[in-house]
């Protein structure tokens, strides 16, 4: 399975959804999915390198965590991310994200996430691979 991410109309939130090889893939995709609600992920250049990790029972709550976790580094870093590397480990997620501080001007952010939700969450397989998605509130 080709990698990929897409959004999927929700109401006045957006979905996210991520497509992969393998479950982290999955992740990976979602993680730039989320960032293309905000902003063009081709755009943001991977210069600063910023460690998340996260833990949840399953892989559904796991996602929500992810994503989450990048919000809240967007959020307190004032920054956009477009490179994602996620390792999943028994007690959770080990993730890396790069990219660089919002610049307005060349970003032209679109909306501010506030979070993941519970809604549409689902990692399931897919074809040949993995779907990782959920609904952002925006």
């Amino acid at each position: 399975m080709r990698a990929h991410w897409e959004h999927f109309e929700h109401g006045a939130d957006v979905g996210v959804r991520g497509y992969g090889a393998t479950v982290a893939e999955a992740f990976e995709q979602a993680a730039l999915a989320l960032t293309a609600v905000i902003a063009d992920p081709s755009t943001v250049r991977a210069l600063e390198h910023v460690e998340l990790s996260c833990e949840a029972p399953d892989n559904e709550l796991l996602l929500a965590e992810w994503l989450n976790a990048i919000v809240f580094e967007m959020a307190t870093r004032r920054m956009l991310f477009s490179r994602f590397a996620v390792r999943l480990e028994s007690d959770g997620l080990a993730g890396e994200a790069w990219g660089e501080q919002v610049d307005v001007a060349r970003h032209q952010p679109a909306v501010e996430v506030k979070g993941a939700t519970y809604t549409r969450l689902r990692v399931a397989p897919e074809g040949a691979g993995w779907l990782a998605q959920t609904v952002v509130d925006v």
